[in-house]
């Protein structure tokens, strides 16, 4: 019974090319976050802005929203492998750079925020290049299984990678967290070397615009399509300031350290990674927009919880909850979104995705930063929360069109 459910839950694994990119992706983006929790950390003892905070995490995102698209267009046209492996080596370097001016003491904000764009313009391209490739290596029957393992990836690298971050950060300083996410970009450089999955794009006369527009007309002729992207940008413009305003939380309102930042984060992942079992253990299942719609109201009653507490255990409680239900809207959308897309088609879809996904982060962050300082940051975020829990009450009684799927 229990060999039969583990399997049922890993099943992906099975595929040895799935299993390297599993493991070399969960290594970097461990790096990523020991880095992101040293960054927030630097920015916000530099400048003591929550207003900066929020700026950082826009560069680190627009991008995104701006060549997503292009990226996607070039993912159908180019050997997605070399993408992937050109994008991880552009993050590696500002990574590298990063820890350089941070050892010498010459680091200032500024710098900070212009490697964030350089790192943000990688993902750019290699994200609808990675979202394109995952689906390939597995067969069609265990892509959403796929899906959710590589959720689970990404969440055993947000629990582990933070507490990793703020105990380096604590004992070692902020040099370490830089330094080791450089080099954590040599996994998934190697995983990208060895696998044999290779997609070899049909040679085309078409101009990129003109591919761009039938990906674009792809999307909106696949029925639900256009409310699953309204609803990946609402959710992560709404849902991701949270993490964002985390430092103002631990330093001004339970005035503690970095340890307690980055337990937070790993309770967040924590959170996070059982949902993703849970949607991976239930596999190819039915209702997936009611299980997208009931998790996104409870991310929104997690939101505002963490928002109005005072108690930091209950903040840390209440993260779990949060984290598990993020996890669940973004892997069963993510699954819906693909199942419904052609490989042919894949790269340009899941780039139009990725804007929508990926471009509600800086603009929700934008949006967060000029109304935190107005506001206060546990005002900001409750409202947020309660957004979130309308926004799942309009598709379940109003626009229904997600309810079927």
């Amino acid at each position: 019974m229990e060999a039969g459910l583990f399997r049922r839950v890993f099943k992906a694994f099975q595929y040895r090319d799935f299993r390297l990119m599993w493991f070399g992706a969960c290594t970097s983006s461990i790096g990523t976050w020991m880095q992101i929790v040293a960054q927030g950390w630097l920015i916000y003892r530099l400048s003591h802005s929550a207003f900066l905070l929020a700026l950082d995490q826009f560069l680190a995102g627009i991008p995104i929203f701006l060549f997503s698209l292009i990226g996607g267009v070039v993912a159908d046209r180019v050997e997605r492998r070399k993408i992937l492996l050109g994008s991880q080596y552009v993050q590696m370097a500002s990574a590298g750079i990063l820890t350089v001016l941070v050892f010498l003491g010459m680091v200032r904000v500024w710098e900070i925020l212009c490697l964030s764009f350089i790192s943000g313009f990688a993902q750019a391209f290699g994200g609808p290049a990675y979202q394109a490739l995952i689906p390939t290596l597995v067969e069609r029957d265990d892509m959403p299984n796929a899906i959710a393992l590589n959720s689970i990836q990404f969440n055993v690298a947000v629990m582990v990678g933070p507490a990793l971050g703020g105990q380096t950060l604590a004992h070692l300083g902020e040099t370490w967290c830089f330094g080791l996410n450089a080099l954590s970009f040599l996994a998934p450089i190697v995983s990208l070397s060895v696998i044999s999955a290779r997609f070899l794009p049909a040679k085309t006369m078409e101009s990129m615009f003109n591919s761009l527009k039938q990906g674009i007309r792809f999307a909106r002729q696949q029925n639900s399509m256009e409310a699953l992207i309204v609803l990946a940008f609402c959710m992560t413009a709404l849902a991701m300031p949270m993490r964002t305003y985390f430092p103002v939380f631990v330093k001004d309102i339970f005035h503690r350290g970095p340890e307690t930042y980055g337990n937070l984060l790993a309770l967040m992942g924590l959170g996070s990674i059982l949902g993703s079992l849970g949607i991976a253990g239930a596999g190819n299942m039915r209702n997936k927009g009611q299980v997208a719609l009931g998790s996104l109201i409870c991310l929104g009653v997690g939101i505002s919880g963490f928002a109005l507490s005072k108690s930091l255990f209950f903040s840390g409680s209440v993260l779990v909850l949060a984290g598990a239900a993020m996890m669940a809207v973004f892997a069963t959308v993510n699954s819906l979104v693909q199942l419904i897309t052609t490989n042919e088609m894949r790269g340009r879809v899941m780039s139009v995705y990725n804007v929508a996904f990926r471009g509600g982060m800086p603009m929700g962050n934008l949006v967060s930063g000029w109304l935190v300082p107005v506001f206060t940051a546990p005002v900001v975020l409750g409202v947020n929360g309660l957004l979130l829990i309308l926004l799942a009450l309009y598709f379940v009684f109003i626009q229904r069109r997600l309810v079927a799927l």
